[in-house]
């Protein structure tokens, strides 16, 4: 397949039936929130021990007798010396060898739990890519990828790491053998081996890039991935030289992009569109070029309408399909709205000692807003969260009810530490009343997806039973994307200005 016919498949294939292969994307963004259910998890066995052992009411007695205002350490410096050594001393009192060990076990079991992961679902992205260039179902045969090729996912990421630390100690080697000789035979081999290192790296990950495509194309496993990917630059260099260069055009002009929306404060933005658009272009972008060599994906067939046609109409979808789940799901969303509430009563309560003596102001947050950049990345930002929330549920539904327990726990903690109580209330109240109960949608479909995928891997349900809840969930989003769109305006608009009269 030659790349421009692959472009073209490529946007094709991202305009038709896209709740087909983008819920894919939205789990892999969504692999944190659920590492994040083992942190939270650390974090209270931390926090049940200091509060067994008395620590914390130690810690709060002596939290309430300091000053966390330094001193300026250049006029006052035995002030600040004297100020340092009080602080060290909060900190000790919390740190302790029974608490390191718990939060240093919750971090290791995340990063093996993250690795996992993000093999899995990466192995059902390529897996849904491959079928949708082939006009089949994407999500039945992502999740059948997951379970068929995770651990090969896993072995390519481990051995391409592996292959970068060789490659690196073996420069690092050679500088260091050729300067026991002499200073100039050192300083000779380290500028030869610099760009031996770079071209090492380089091949590595060029292989690498296609040697996940190809486990999935050849059904392949981690050895029959790299030959595959090895062969594909040998045979269709051309080909590869496109991809990497469309590659290199994206991180160079989608970093600009990203830097100058973050510049304006819309830096949320960035991230969504490279969740949602850029990075299944860039996977089905190689995956039509690997098809195309293996005769598995061939150019797209007839045209997609007009987005002038499917936006609007992929819009009402979305919102029919909202609020006929709220209309099914009542309990669900009771019991999203009752574990936000318990989260927030949890931070309310952490965060008493710290009343006083930490003070958040949503005045001083809010100062120097530019409402036209603001609306957007309250928008983005939020939908992501929705977004994340709900598909990190397909993993038992433990980790959306742990995101919206955290949500509300920092609303809590934030609202306890609050100096002017009365103006931050003032300031959610407009926008709250819409964001709220889009992100309790969110949350109960993150439940809902949990019931299903748990009745899934029992046996109890069918992937294509999975497969349809997690593209339903999909356009339930883009309702909830809608609601979220109106409290982004709110938030950015209005919320900060309209009480200023009056408080």
């Amino acid at each position: 397949m030659e790349p421009s016919t692959a472009v073209d498949a490529t946007v094709a294939t991202l305009r038709r039936r896209p709740a087909d292969l983008l819920p894919f994307y939205v789990l892999g963004g969504a692999v944190p929130g659920v590492t994040r259910v083992v942190t939270v998890f650390g974090l209270a066995l931390a926090y049940a021990h200091l509060e067994l052992t008395g620590r914390l009411d130690r810690f709060a007695a002596a939290l309430a007798d300091s000053d966390l205002d330094p001193p300026d350490p250049q006029t006052e410096p035995e002030a600040f010396s004297q100020w340092a050594t009080e602080v060290s001393g909060l900190v000790d009192v919390l740190v302790t060898p029974t608490v390191l060990a718990v939060l240093g076990g919750a971090v290791l079991v995340s990063l093996v739990l993250l690795v996992v992961l993000r093999a899995g679902v990466a192995a059902g992205q390529l897996a849904a890519c491959h079928a949708r260039l082939r006009d089949e179902r994407g999500l039945t045969a992502g999740i059948g990828g997951v379970r068929r090729h995770w651990l090969s996912f896993v072995g390519l990421l481990v051995l391409e790491v592996g292959l970068w630390i060789a490659v690196t100690l073996l420069m690092f080697g050679g500088v260091a053998a050729a300067g026991s000789l002499s200073t100039l035979a050192g300083l000779a081999a380290g500028i030869l081996a610099v760009p031996l290192w770079l071209g090492g790296v380089l091949l590595v990950r060029a292989v690498f890039a296609f040697a996940p495509v190809a486990v999935v194309v050849d059904d392949a496993g981690v050895l029959g991935g790299i030959r595959g990917g090895f062969g594909f630059l040998r045979a269709r260099p051309g080909a590869a030289g496109a991809y990497f260069l469309v590659v290199v055009a994206v991180l160079v002009g989608g970093g600009f992009a990203a830097a100058l929306l973050a510049v304006v404060g819309v830096g949320s933005l960035a991230a969504l569109l490279g969740l949602l658009a850029v990075f299944p272009g860039l996977d089905l972008l190689k995956t039509a070029l690997f098809g195309g060599y293996r005769g598995t994906v061939g150019p797209p067939d007839g045209t997609a309408a007009p987005l002038s046609e499917t936006v609007p109409a992929g819009l009402r979808r979305g919102w029919r399909a909202m609020v006929g789940f709220v209309r099914e799901r009542p309990g669900l969303h009771a019991l999203a709205f009752a574990v936000t509430l318990l989260g927030g009563a949890t931070g309310w309560t952490i965060a008493g000692p710290l009343a006083g003596a930490v003070d958040s102001s949503i005045a001083a947050r809010l100062d120097g807003q530019v409402p036209f950049a603001a609306a957007p990345e309250y928008f983005a930002n939020n939908w992501s969260v929705a977004l994340t929330t709900a598909y990190a549920g397909v993993v038992l539904a433990l980790p959306s009810a742990v995101s919206l327990w955290f949500n509300g726990f920092l609303l809590g903690a934030y609202a306890r530490t609050e100096v002017a109580v009365r103006e931050l209330v003032a300031f959610v109240v407009p926008h709250g009343v819409v964001e709220f109960p889009a992100l309790f949608v969110a949350g109960a479909l993150g439940l809902h997806l949990g019931i299903v995928g748990w009745r899934t891997w029992r046996g109890r349900r069918s992937r294509a039973a999975l497969a349809d809840a997690m593209e339903r969930a999909f356009r339930v989003l883009v309702g909830v994307g809608l609601l979220l769109a109106v409290a982004g305006f709110v938030e950015g608009f209005v919320s900060p200005y309209y009480y200023r009269p009056f408080l």
